[in-house]
């Protein structure tokens, strides 16, 4: 399992240049009808660079933060979630507006910018905390979520994934740090599975 120190020493990303701009969020205007879409794919620091890469910028995310989500203990910390004790996963929430950018566009693209065939795993980094899944906020959510999860696995990976799809719980943003960090930290690390796969697109 990796531990909380190890997570220092990880190797580091080749991103040079942030890739999206960042609207400060007092300045954000949310839409009637915006929604909430809550996944965890193993680090959270590339998770987020790559929603914010490929669909900030006008392109439907309002939007996100990093944070714990699917654990049992109360106000866990980034030291406390890094032992796998609490449960938690590493997550990402984004507030999309669903007129731009729909929940299935969203839920496909998470098949495709990480591995969900690892149990607790992505790359390096080992642990409950880094597994798959996808935190559904009500009942058209989950249909979605299952629909695509099994053409997912049947059209691309051809073999049962390990993404775990569950009720969202209680939500917890992640320190400050953590939020943004390689838009921060350009030359920050980058978990090795989260780029964007090669994949045709799913059919009906």
């Amino acid at each position: 399992m990796t531990s909380f120190l190890s997570r220092l020493f990880r190797p580091l990303s080749t991103t040079s240049t942030p890739a999206y701009s960042v609207t400060p969020r007092n300045a954000i205007i949310m839409p009637d009808k915006a929604q909430k879409a809550t996944l965890a794919a193993g680090c959270f620091w590339g998770v987020e660079h790559l929603y914010r890469k490929h669909f900030g910028n006008g392109k439907g995310l309002i939007d996100a933060k990093v944070g714990y989500a699917g654990g049992h203990a109360d106000s866990p910390t980034y030291r406390a979630v890094c032992t796998g004790n609490t449960g938690h996963a590493e997550a990402l929430q984004v507030i999309f507006d669903p007129s731009i950018v729909t929940y299935r566009q969203l839920i496909e693209f998470f098949y495709r910018m990480h591995d969900p065939t690892t149990e607790n795993r992505q790359g390096p980094d080992v642990g409950t905390q880094y597994r798959s899944a996808i935190f559904t906020h009500d009942e058209e959510q989950a249909k979605i979520a299952k629909d695509i999860t099994d053409k997912v696995a049947k059209q691309w990976y051809k073999q049962p994934l390990s993404t775990q799809i569950v009720p969202a719980g209680q939500w917890w943003d992640a320190e400050e740090y953590h939020q943004l960090y390689l838009h921060n930290n350009p030359s920050g690390y980058e978990c090795p599975s989260h780029f964007l796969r090669n994949l045709p697109p799913l059919s009906d």
